[in-house]
């Protein structure tokens, strides 16, 4: 999360005092792209509200796709790729949000839910993919200690969706949500420990691998055949400042493509190249028609043809910092993002 509020020691008042203030630690250098769009600010201003985006493309039109996004102090909001305001649902303290299309054709919405900040759980909707709405379904307990982050993976095991839920503690818990046509049944079938606060999470589409964020140690993986997880890209101050927060897949092939980080300490978006986590490049949303991007929590990423605005892969950051508005959302080309690191 953005720190809006900071505590400094009284050691480090002094030193600033005395014109020795310790100067931001920046990353390996970034390439700069501009977004193409923008979203509409959330309704609570004057605060860190705007938080996480997920992505439904629509495979008929995709220019009519669609985005969900949370202010975590009041509800969700449905936007066109034009940034405009489709529907917005009040539904309280709502921080990381996840989408998934379920075999029947259910477009399942998750969010993890902080109204409760001794007992995590994730509140769950429909999308109404004609009509641009969301209905609250319910909520899922989930365990112990603050909700934190969300996302979402391909169902094993006879579920038809995974929901992961990294809890601010460290925990981390996976659920298998049957929908049983609309009356949800979740069974934990994974439960591990980090030892300082996650919060962003992504899963691989192909074989269920999920990655989580640690925010001051690096990114983890943990696969589906029960090894234990492995610190795959850590907190070095050159391709990852802290916080790590948002994580994002542009899976391509059975193995290969590539995982996006937000480096929210430097204000940059870290690239590693699948399978093996090597690095790619960072990159920056420059100021262009649209502003820039800072401080970013969640980014989302979906790779295919979204129109002529996003031909080839849509990236979506959330703008920390989106001064004299609220925060909002700034949408990306995904096809200049790989050109600016090269990868075109």
């Amino acid at each position: 999360m953005a720190n809006v509020f900071k505590i400094f020691p009284l050691a480090a008042i002094i030193a600033a005092a005395s014109g020795c203030a310790t100067a931001p630690i920046m990353g390996d250098p970034a390439v700069e792209v501009t977004a193409s769009a923008e979203t509409r600010p959330v309704g609570t201003a004057n605060e860190d509200a705007a938080d996480d985006p997920a992505i439904w493309r629509n495979a008929d039109n995709p220019a009519a796709s669609l985005i969900v996004a949370t202010d975590k102090k009041a509800g969700l909001y449905v936007y066109g790729l034009d940034g405009q305001v489709r529907h917005f649902l009040p539904g309280g303290l709502l921080n990381n949000v996840d989408l998934a299309e379920l075999a029947d054709g259910t477009v399942l919405v998750g969010a993890s839910e902080r109204t409760d900040p001794a007992n995590a759980k994730v509140a769950l909707f429909t999308l109404d993919t004609g009509r641009g709405e969301l209905r609250r379904v319910g909520t899922i307990d989930v365990g112990p200690g603050e909700g934190y982050g969300f996302c979402m993976g391909p169902g094993r095991g006879g579920a038809d969706v995974m929901l992961y839920s990294p809890v601010k503690d460290g925990s981390l818990h996976g659920q298998a949500l049957r929908w049983n046509g609309g009356e949800p049944a979740v069974e934990t079938v994974f439960r591990h420990k980090l030892a300082s606060q996650p919060e962003g999470c992504v899963v691989d589409p192909r074989d269920g691998t999920l990655y989580v964020g640690e925010e001051m140690a690096g990114i983890w993986r943990f696969r589906t055949d029960g090894t234990p997880g492995e610190l795959v890209a850590t907190v070095d101050n050159a391709m990852l400042v802290a916080d790590v927060e948002g994580l994002a897949i542009a899976p391509e092939g059975e193995s290969g493509g590539l995982l996006v980080a937000s480096s929210q300490g430097d204000n940059a978006y870290a690239v590693f190249r699948l399978p093996g986590m090597e690095p790619v490049g960072r990159f920056r949303i420059a100021a262009g028609t649209i502003g820039t991007a800072e401080e970013t929590d969640g980014i989302e990423l979906k790779l295919g043809d979204f129109g002529p605005e996003f031909p080839a892969g849509l990236f979506i950051a959330q703008d920390g910092m989106n001064e004299p508005a609220a925060q909002n959302f700034k949408l990306v080309r995904w096809d200049s993002v790989l050109e600016a690191l090269g990868e075109r």
